[in-house]
């Protein structure tokens, strides 16, 4: 606009000296040859880590303009032409100003195994990225791999594995931590306004172990209960396959969760640690420092007394019912780890079970907590739904009596009534740390067919596939009006998270009824998580060409290099694009110990749209901060859809940059 608004007058003022001043070079202009104009560049967005030879493969072309009779071609890395394809008439839709126009690529034709890249010409010139075509074992088992690996990355305690990041032993002094009364909190934050914490009079308890939640240190029985469910289901899914690394790290997350429960008391301790210290600024919280966790057992300072002997918190006092969100959680990781024990490992197999019988009694379904407890403060984690939960544990808990030949009827009834009541309360959601119900409906589907006698049950397999089908299709009719084929919005938190859980439902309703009918919608949702979504940026670290440099990770801070290169936090998977509304206030300053990370200079703010942003800084944690529940949506993500390729071997994680 501003551009044509230059007043005609002026134009024509200079013309004729103009005219004058040019008429030499016109003289010669014949002998001179014309400079071509270099076409507008677009950017082209796809899987970076690869499709399998027989599936959907779809790129996009982000262009300036409107594009008319463009091409494309595939290379190999030999240089070698192998696909030709032109470029629609139509775009699927608009994204910024920058890219007013987005075109739907189709590369279904090439499926020899090999690596390649795309490149466009015409009106548009852009280049891709390379990728590979490869076979379902490479490709999903670098995902599920990779995702393995982040949780041994994130362990607490004295079994830490070293690794690349250099992990040290680290909050030892959790083995003897105080439990202490809930401390009350400045309203929409983890600030406390007590002037002091109130030890509760317990005896000392072991709570070291487990994992870190996310890019800090607390400990959290509400997320870990649900990283070891994906964990144990995914090693249940793969069977004889499950990489070692894989049970393993279940193994891990159960034993905490083992701590965290007291079957003497009847006791679940909700949470390890505080976020933030007081308004009176006379202790500190975890939030308040930037520094290595094994430093915490060193530092003697009194202001953070409740950083190197961290509180521990109830999700109920002794004896007390207890939030059924957490019952359910927990119970089914205790009764997946009995199913896996019940042949090989049976003494152990009985106590699994008998620890969530004990806890499964506790669960208050008659008069839930308002708010559910999850995490204090609870907006940490705004978990509103429990009756999928419970629906989850009750099955499992069957699948595990069954398995240990115990009676099982009881909970298989529990179960299929929860599940009636979920069914009923018309829950939007799909499978995430919010909302357990795909796994719970596949796993209520499996201990009916499984177990006998437990005569009329409230709900039917079709009504469970039937939901777990409409969960499916809530992300299948949001792709359809997406520019990118995005299944979620990306102006809300946990796009990734639900993008994985849809993937991982997709794989779990396939083996559930035997087909491949959203096959399709999974591939084009892995190509949006590993490169195809606007900014080009991978969901999970070491994945792909251009994948987060700079999370909001203090071990991947402080240990790792700021530029991607090795060794990275590999296999974290970070929240993703997220609404701009998040970044109003800014990102703020570098926190004291901070190493100054962005990733500015890759100029992402070009392809902010939709009311939405991604931002690669350490201080962005909107959209940087990797969790236990986001990389255990890839891990489960890659486990069932390889449940769908039994004949294919999980190598070994293949880093794709």
């Amino acid at each position: 606009m501003a551009r044509a608004s230059v007043r005609r007058g002026v134009a024509a003022a200079g013309c004729a000296a103009l005219a004058l001043a040019l008429a030499p070079a016109l003289a010669g202009a014949a002998a001179t040859p014309v400079t071509q104009v270099a076409p507008p560049t677009g950017e082209i967005r796809l899987n970076q880590q690869g499709y399998l030879p027989q599936e959907t493969k779809q790129a996009r072309l982000m262009a300036p303009g409107p594009v008319t009779g463009d091409t494309f071609t595939v290379s190999n890395d030999a240089g070698q032409v192998v696909l030709h394809g032109r470029v629609p008439e139509m775009p699927s839709g608009a994204w910024n100003s920058r890219f007013p126009d987005i075109y739907r690529l189709d590369l279904s034709r090439l499926r020899t195994p090999g690596r390649y890249r795309v490149v466009t010409t015409g009106a548009i010139e852009a280049t891709s990225p390379w990728f590979r075509v490869a076979a379902a074992g490479p490709l999903f088992g670098s995902l599920l791999r990779s995702g393995v690996l982040f949780d041994r990355n994130q362990r607490d305690g004295a079994g830490v594995v070293a690794g690349p990041l250099h992990r040290r032993p680290s909050h030892l002094h959790d083995r003897h931590a105080t439990v202490y009364a809930w401390p009350h909190m400045e309203r929409g934050s983890d600030l406390i306004t007590d002037r002091r914490l109130h030890p509760l009079g317990r005896p000392a308890v072991d709570v070291a172990g487990g994992w870190f939640d996310a890019g800090d240190y607390l400990k959290f029985t509400h997320s870990t209960a649900y990283n070891d469910v994906l964990l144990f289901t995914s090693a249940r899914l793969l069977g004889r396959r499950a990489p070692a690394a894989l049970t393993r790290e279940a193994r891990h997350g159960l034993r905490w969760l083992d701590k965290m429960w007291d079957a003497r008391s009847r006791t679940l301790h909700l949470q390890v640690g505080i976020g933030s210290g007081n308004r009176a600024g006379t202790f500190r919280g975890d939030h308040d420092l930037w520094r290595l966790p094994q430093a915490d057992d060193r530092d003697h300072r009194h202001l953070d007394r409740f950083v190197s002997h961290r509180p521990v918190l109830e999700a109920a006092p002794p004896g007390h019912r207890i939030s059924p969100n957490l019952v359910g959680r927990v119970v089914a990781s205790f009764s997946l780890a009995a199913q896996a024990d019940a042949r090989s490992h049976p003494a152990r197999a009985h106590r699994e079970l008998r620890q969530a019988r004990l806890l499964y009694a506790m669960a208050a379904t008659v008069r839930p907590p308002r708010p559910l407890v999850t995490a204090l403060p609870h907006a940490f984690y705004p978990e509103s739904s429990w009756l999928d939960d419970m629906q989850l544990g009750s099955a499992e808990l069957a699948l595990a009596a069954h398995a240990v030949h115990a009676p099982a009827a009881g909970y298989l009834r529990d179960s299929a009534g929860f599940a009636r009541r979920y069914l009923a309360s018309g829950s939007t959601d799909t499978l995430n740390l919010y909302d357990t119900g795909a796994l719970a409906d596949v796993s209520l589907a499996h201990a009916m067919r499984a177990i006998h006698g437990a005569g009329h049950l409230a709900v039917s397999r079709r009504d469970l596939t039937r939901n777990l089908r409409s969960q499916i299709l809530r992300g299948v009719r949001h792709a359809r009006h997406d520019a990118f084929g995005a299944a979620v919005s990306v102006d809300e938190f946990d796009a990734n998270s639900h993008t994985f859980g849809l993937i991982a439902s997709v794989g779990l309703y396939d083996g559930l009824t035997h087909s491949d009918r959203f096959q399709p919608f999974a591939s084009a949702q892995r190509t949006w998580l590993l490169g195809g979504d606007p900014w080009g940026v991978t969901a999970m670290v070491g994945i792909g060409h251009a994948f987060p440099n700079c999370m909001q990770h203090q071990v991947a801070n402080l240990s790792g290099h700021l530029d991607g290169s090795p060794p990275p936090d590999a296999g974290a998977v970070v929240n993703g694009p997220n609404g701009k509304d998040n970044f109003d206030g800014g990102l703020g300053g570098f926190q004291t110990g901070m190493r100054h990370c962005t990733s500015a200079a890759r100029g992402l703010t070009r392809f902010d749209g939709h009311g939405s942003r991604y931002v690669d800084d350490v201080r962005a944690w909107q959209t940087d901060e990797p969790a236990l529940d986001m990389t255990g949506a890839a891990v489960i993500a890659a486990a069932a859809q390889l449940h769908l390729h039994p004949r294919a071997p999980i190598g070994r994680r293949v880093v794709t940059r």
